[in-house]
């Protein structure tokens, strides 16, 4: 009797309703990427029959596969909220050391600055040097902002100033510095200077006429009294020559020691403007900082933002790509693992948007692709299967209950 076709009709559409049942519960997961029963006829296989009648004996699901097209992208405007548009994988190191691959990009950051997954597993990718640099060709590896979330002080060593001075204006009278008519403010503005310990120390710049095309330098540090470090020499074309000649600035230790500050007045001009003009006047060095926010750019690096007015990457997020996609093994947690199918290995990896690996979006996440409309179709249509195949087994039923009651 044919009992056996009915019985696998039902396990292949309870297994269907199961696959269906947990994409409709995952609507909303993150990442998620909605499955497929794939059915397979069975037949029961003897020698010499091909020529004649082998009729079947029922359905099994010979896989479930997965569904890896890209799901639409929700704008949630959270800096470490970072969704994937195109192919690729972010890589994880998950607590237990193994490696695991995702698509949901709701990241976390860690008192440590590290930057991990709601499970506790580290995003991947190359660590730029303490500098901001990211190396080619870097080791892959846990993204770490600087520890803490804090950049140490940095000690100046360079004071850049670009500015214009007036061509047309007359040589003041009267004795430098103190006592000169128009006063020597006129041509002055103001920098701050670091010291090791990242402490602010002012410093003023001030500029004197002396006779045509010839300029001296007057500098004032920590509110001191003005020295002179030098004069500045101008060609008839408003540019500095190269008989300019300046001294360091020399700026104070918390130990009393002092550290030399050089002039980089390379953009300084002199021309006819009726105005003193200063569109640059800033050092080299920094205050320490704390991290105050992150921001992530397409290409994946990740940009640590800190109180002292520092933008500093901090690392590149890399991807992985898999030829075989659905090879990959999902282990819950919205991750996934490689395995021999996929390749125990990505295929590739790199940084976003280069060759055909997907860029990223900060302050967005990808929502799941299931079609909720659907898979609501979808499990009507397994029910009515269902009740089909259960019918065959009470038909068959009937039918054997007959040839029993036979007198």
């Amino acid at each position: 009797m044919g009992f056996q076709q009915g019985l696998s009709g039902l396990s292949a559409s309870s297994k269907n309703l199961d696959v269906i049942g947990h994409n409709i519960a995952n609507a909303n997961t993150t990442g998620m990427k909605a499955s497929r029963a794939e059915f397979a006829e069975l037949y029961a296989n003897a020698m010499g029959s091909a020529g004649g009648i082998n009729q079947g004996i029922g359905v099994e699901v010979a896989t479930v596969s997965q569904q890896f097209t890209q799901g639409n992208l929700s704008v949630t405007g959270r800096s470490l909220d970072v969704a994937i548009n195109g192919n690729g994988f972010f890589q994880i190191d998950q607590p237990n050391g193994s490696r695991a691959y995702t698509r949901d990009g709701s990241f976390k950051l860690t008192k440590d600055g590290q930057i991990v997954t709601n499970d506790g597993g580290s995003l991947l990718g190359i660590t730029a040097t303490p500098d901001g640099v990211i190396p080619t060709g870097g080791v892959v590896g846990p993204l770490i902002l600087p520890a803490g979330g804090e950049i140490k002080a940095d000690r100046s060593t360079q004071l850049d100033v670009r500015f214009n001075l007036d061509a047309s204006a007359a040589v003041p009278t009267g004795t430098a510095p103190a006592a000169l008519v128009p006063p020597i403010e006129t041509y002055g503005t103001s920098a701050v200077g670091y010291n090791s310990l990242g402490t602010a120390v002012p410093i003023g710049i001030y500029f004197t006429k002396t006779a045509n095309n010839s300029w001296d330098v007057w500098t004032s540090v920590d509110g001191g009294a003005m020295t002179n470090s030098g004069t500045m020499t101008f060609g008839n074309d408003g540019e500095l020559t190269s008989s300019s000649t300046l001294t360091a600035l020399n700026l104070a230790e918390s130990d009393g020691t002092t550290f030399p500050v050089t002039f980089n007045l390379e953009r300084a001009t002199q021309y006819g403007s009726s105005r003193f003009s200063v569109t640059k006047a800033v050092t080299d060095g920094q205050a320490s900082g704390k991290l105050t926010a992150i921001n992530i750019d397409d290409s994946g690096v990740v940009l640590g933002v800190y109180s002292n007015g520092k933008t500093l990457a901090a690392g590149q997020i890399q991807l992985a790509t898999f030829t075989n996609e659905q090879g990959l093994s999902p282990i819950g947690g919205n991750m996934w693992m490689a395995t021999p199918a996929s390749g125990l290995e990505p295929t590739a990896t790199g940084v976003p948007g280069t060759g055909n690996i997907g860029v990223v979006r900060a302050g967005t996440l990808e929502d799941s692709n299931v079609d909720l409309t659907k898979e609501l179709v979808n499990m009507m249509t397994a029910q009515r299967t269902y009740q089909a195949n259960a019918q065959t087994i009470k038909t068959q039923d009937q039918v054997l209950n007959t040839i029993l009651n036979i007198r």
